[in-house]
């Protein structure tokens, strides 16, 4: 990633910028819904600004689903094929990009009916989680979030990444985790997701965010 100059600036400053910014964005194949996509580690919590995002897009009035990225991990036996901390799988293997196809970007095609699934998988019991699907209406903005989600092709109209220095990925990282450092690396060296978003924000001190706005 190239050199970026970078703003120092408040969550809450942020929130409310980002939401005007949604407020005239167009999408591009001529969707009725605006999609916009979080990115960052777990640690960077790219889902908090999500929501906060959210929060400031309804009180300016517009209707918006946050959409999590674990939702739709694939079934424990088909993540952990090759084991519980395998960074490729973790990289290739864990998110059902198929199922977000189906349930989330398909209905908010051109000529969609916006009915979303919210999500269809909970890592943590490994069953179905059977959500009722959300109607987002006409103008409504999906904000989807979660980690490496600037590697794949999905239709976003706005992508925002959230970044950690390694040190600084690595520091707050539970070291239980650590075995998922490779696969942020690998990602940082085949999608540069800083230099690929449309908006990048630096949260190495989690008190004092950075971005490019």
């Amino acid at each position: 990633m190239g050199r970026v100059r970078l703003e120092a600036i408040t969550w809450e400053r942020l929130g409310d910028l980002l939401a005007d910014r949604l407020l005239d964005l167009k999408p591009r194949d001529g969707s009725l819904w605006p999609r916009i996509a979080f990115d960052g580690a777990p640690v960077a919590r790219p889902g908090d600004l999500a929501r906060r995002v959210s929060e400031a897009l309804r009180i300016r009035g517009r209707s918006c689903l946050v959409v999590g990225a674990e939702g739709f991990l694939r079934p424990a036996s088909l993540r952990f094929e090759h084991g519980r901390r395998d960074p490729d799988s973790y990289f290739d293997g864990w998110l059902d990009t198929g199922a977000l196809w189906r349930e989330v970007f398909g209905p908010l095609e051109p000529g969609g009916d916006g009915r979303v699934l919210p999500d269809l998988w909970d890592p943590v019991t490994d069953r179905a989680t059977r959500s009722p699907y959300v109607q987002l209406p006409s103008g409504g903005f999906l904000l989807l979030h979660g980690p490496l989600l600037l590697r794949h092709w999905f239709p976003f109209d706005l992508s925002v990444h959230v970044l950690l220095s390694p040190s600084a990925l690595r520091r707050r990282t539970s070291e239980s985790e650590h075995w998922t450092l490779s696969a942020f690396e690998r990602y940082e060296a085949e999608t540069d997701p800083g230099a690929a978003a449309d908006v990048l924000i630096r949260a190495d001190d989690p008190r004092h965010p950075a971005w490019n706005g």
